[in-house]
Formats: structure tokens, C-alpha cells, sequence
């Protein structure tokens, strides 16, 4: 096969590699001279509404409504954009062999592709119980979320086993959002997760209360403390049960897994300086992988190479330490600046250093909450979190050495989440716990 090359090449086809795009076309790129290599057959796409709206019963989202960069307010590029700009977008090709000395990637097909200037855009493959050797694990009708073939498998499935039982594997994101979409399609749906407390990465006992309660009141049945150790299936070879370490034995028309995230990193191991370690915004450690090591431009330790969102450890300026951040907004935010920062190289100039406010948020049901800044330190609760009220609206703050480090709302209006964003920015002081839970949103207000 003819070797195809170019000045610029971006490795992987989710919402990194759109914004990418963006930016590139933004510096000027000129015509031929960047490709993006995907293994997806379509253009890339904002994925958060694979876990929302692609699954609603009624005005489900489908593309090409939510190619990006739509997900940020910006233009929906759709594949003819890419065309129009002169941009080869290489879908269904994966990349199974990268050698950086030589600048040469290999497609599966035996395609080789050179390049100048590589981005690593790689992103997260999702962790399946398979991978830990749990029995029955490889039974029909037991899913995954990352990708939007999953998402079409789980649309398929949703319709053929209609009102049927729906077991949750995980309390985390991926969790919580699909144990609110299946209830919505009418499943009777069981969330088992091993933590005393769902979405333990973030939130609080308090914050986890409100959302449990919640959820208990939809009608999903939450389980907590233990774990799914094996599957039982029919003579289809379809799950039928879900065996808990616990003992208990759980009836399931279909399973969904929820319980992680894998960088996928592999195709650089030694080639690049890596990190091992998690995520590093709270206490805990999310698995040993191996991570690439960049600087605040996304540049790794050889000059011409780079990576941005899942798979990239960076220094956090606000924090003063090297973390990695999983989300979507990272994954925007860190493409656009190490574009940047390539045609700042070029032109002999120099751009800011990247200056991350880390920021998360979920919807599911009629919520829908935002997070900014650093969840350390003592936490004080404010604000309606009642289950049962009509339109409850809380949030919190996190404080650490006498400063408001981070801040979560559920319910709030634009101006009130732009109000915390503000908080967790600037960091401002805070006289004791009791004066943050009385005075709420006012505090943000007034900085």
C-alpha cells in the first residue's frame, strides 16, 4: 500500500480531535496538510450524549445533531466540513503499531502514514469485568458505554427487552446517568456498586444522600456495599442472573457496566516519558496506568509529539502539581491549547501556559448539577436538598487551609454556576463552615 503523509496528524476521532480541527483550521492550516485517524466509522462527536439523550424513549438525540463542536455553543462540524477544509478524516482505520523515532503509524490494514507533528488523542477504553476474570462475564445482553456502536447496541436492546429488568454495575457517572435513562424507557432498574456512597470520586456523604434519595424515589433500587462476582445465563446464552458478593442473586433482563476507565497509552509505552498513576483531584488513585507526561503546552518529553485529554498528566497551575482529568471539558480545552501552542512553535512565539479550572458536570432526570475547582478539605452543605421538593436547589463548598477551593450546585441557574465557577477561580477566604452553609449562593454572589 502507497504510504501516505502529512505535516500534521491526529491520532484518534473523539471530541479532542473535532476541537483540534477547529483550532487547526483557526491557525490556518492549509489544505493536505492534516489528517485524523479514528477506528470510528463516523466523524467525531460529542460523546456525554451517548449517556443521555441518545437512549431517551421520545426525542432521542441521534446524528448528526451532536457532531462537535456543538457540545461547547460552537459550529456542528459535520464530515463534509473536514472535506471543505481540506482535512483527510481516516475513519475506520486503527492504528495498531506507532514508531515516534521514525514518525510512522501502522493501520491494522498495513497502512503506514508519516507525519511531522503528532497529537495523541487516544482518549479511554472502558474497563469490562472480562478483564478480571469474572465468571459468566461473557454472556449476551451485558454492556458497555463508550463508544456510539455500544450506544446503538443498548438503543437495539432497550426496545427488545422493553419494561423489562435492568441491572446497573457501578455508582459512578456512567452509572448514575444510565440507571436514570432506563428508568425513563421504563425498566425496572437495580444499581449495585461496592462504595458506601455513589459518585465517591466527588461527592460527599451529604451530596450522595440527595441523589440516592432521589433515585429511591424514581424507583431504582439502589444497592450498595458489594459487587457483582458472576453471571448466570440462559440457553441463548443471554444473562439471566447477576450473582453479588453478597449472596444475593438479582434477576436481569440486561446488564449494564459502568465501573471505569482505561488510557489508552499502550501504543507509546517507552517511547515517550509516562507517569504511573491515577487521577490525582482527590484522595484516591484510579488504577496504575501508564500515563504520557506533558508540560502546560501538552508538548511530551519529544518535541514533536503531543497529547491531549485522557491520556496526558499535565501541571495543574492552579494547584501547583502534576494531575490528569477525565472529562470532556479537559478534553476540549487541552486539544485547542496544544494547537496553539504548535503554531506558536512555529512562528518563534509563545502562548500562556495552560491554566486548567477543573469543572464537571451530570444530568439525569429533571437535575442537573455542575462542580469547579478542588474537592479537598472540609465540606459544608447549603441550600434545599430535600428529595421531595418540587425544584430542589443545593450546592456546596469544599475548604481547605481557610480558602474555598471548590464549589457544587445542583439547580442552578446560568449565572449561579458562572457565581461558584468564580469561587473555585479565585479561591476566596472563608471565616468558618457555619457562615458558608448560612449565607449559600449569597457568598458566591458577592465575590
Amino acid at each position: 500500500m502507497a504510504e501516505k503523509s502529512f505535516k500534521y496528524v491526529i491520532i484518534g476521532g473523539g471530541v479532542s480531535a473535532g476541537y483540534a480541527a477547529r483550532e487547526f483550521v483557526k491557525q490556518g492550516v492549509q489544505p493536505g496538510e492534516l489528517a485524523i485517524i479514528s477506528k470510528e466509522a463516523v466523524a467525531p462527536y460529542e460523546r456525554p450524549a451517548l449517556s443521555k439523550a441518545y437512549l431517551f424513549p421520545e426525542g432521542a438525540a441521534r446524528l448528526p445533531g451532536f457532531h462537535v463542536c456543538v457540545g461547547s455553543g460552537g459550529e456542528r462540524l459535520l464530515p463534509e466540513w473536514y472535506a471543505e477544509k481540506g482535512i483527510s478524516l481516516l475513519l475506520n482505520t486503527e492504528i495498531v503499531k506507532a514508531d515516534l523515532a521514525s514518525k510512522t503509524l501502522t493501520s491494522a490494514a498495513g497502512e503506514t502514514f508519516k507525519y511531522n507533528i503528532l497529537i495523541i488523542a487516544t482518549g479511554s477504553t472502558v474497563l469490562k469485568l472480562t478483564d478480571f476474570g469474572v465468571q459468566g462475564a461473557d454472556s449476551k445482553n451485558i454492556f458497555y458505554l463508550r463508544e456510539i456502536d455500544d450506544a446503538d447496541k443498548l438503543v437495539e436492546i432497550i426496545k427488545a427487552k422493553k419494561t423489562g429488568t435492568a441491572i446497573v454495575v457501578g455508582g459512578g457517572y456512567i452509572g448514575l446517568e444510565l440507571s436514570a435513562v432506563l428508568k425513563i424507557n421504563n425498566f425496572d432498574v437495580k444499581m449495585v456498586y461496592p462504595e458506601p456512597w455513589c459518585m465517591p470520586r466527588l461527592f460527599t456523604a451529604d451530596i450522595a444522600a440527595f441523589y440516592e434519595s432521589y433515585y429511591a424515589k424514581k424507583g431504582v433500587n439502589i444497592i450498595k456495599g458489594t459487587v457483582a462476582v458472576g453471571f448466570t445465563s440462559n440457553d441463548d446464552g443471554e444473562v439471566k442472573e447477576v450473582k453479588l458478593k453478597d449472596g444475593r442473586v438479582l434477576e436481569a433482563d440486561i446488564v449494564v457496566v459502568g465501573v471505569g476507565a482505561r488510557p489508552l497509552t499502550t501504543l507509546f509505552k517507552g517511547q515517550v516519558e509516562e507517569e504511573k498513576g491515577g487521577i490525582k483531584n482527590s484522595q484516591i488513585s484510579h488504577g496504575l496506568f501508564s500515563l504520557l507526561q506533558t508540560d502546560e503546552f501538552f508538548k511530551t518529553s519529544l518535541p514533536d509529539v503531543y497529547a491531549v485529554g485522557d491520556v496526558a498528566t499535565f501541571p495543574m497551575k492552579m494547584y501547583g502539581d502534576i494531575r490528569r482529568v477525565e472529562h470532556v471539558d479537559h478534553s476540549r480545552k487541552s486539544a485547542e491549547q496544544a494547537v496553539k501552542a504548535i503554531f506558536a512553535s512555529e512562528q518563534g512565539k509563545t502562548i500562556e501556559a495552560y491554566d486548567y479550572l477543573p469543572y464537571f458536570y451530570s444530568r439525569s432526570f429533571d437535575l442537573s448539577w455542575q462542580f469547579y475547582g478542588d474537592n479537598v478539605g472540609d465540606a459544608v452543605i447549603f441550600g434545599d436538598h430535600d428529595p421531595a421538593s418540587a425544584k430542589p436547589k443545593f450546592g456546596s463548598y469544599w475548604i481547605k487551609d481557610g480558602k474555598v477551593v471548590g464549589a457544587f450546585l445542583e439547580g442552578g441557574a446560568p449565572e449561579e454556576n458562572q457565581a461558584i465557577a468564580k469561587v473555585a477561580k479565585l479561591q476566596p477566604a472563608a471565616s468558618s463552615l457555619d457562615v458558608l452553609a448560612k449565607e449559600g449562593l449569597e457568598f458566591a454572589s458577592k465575590i
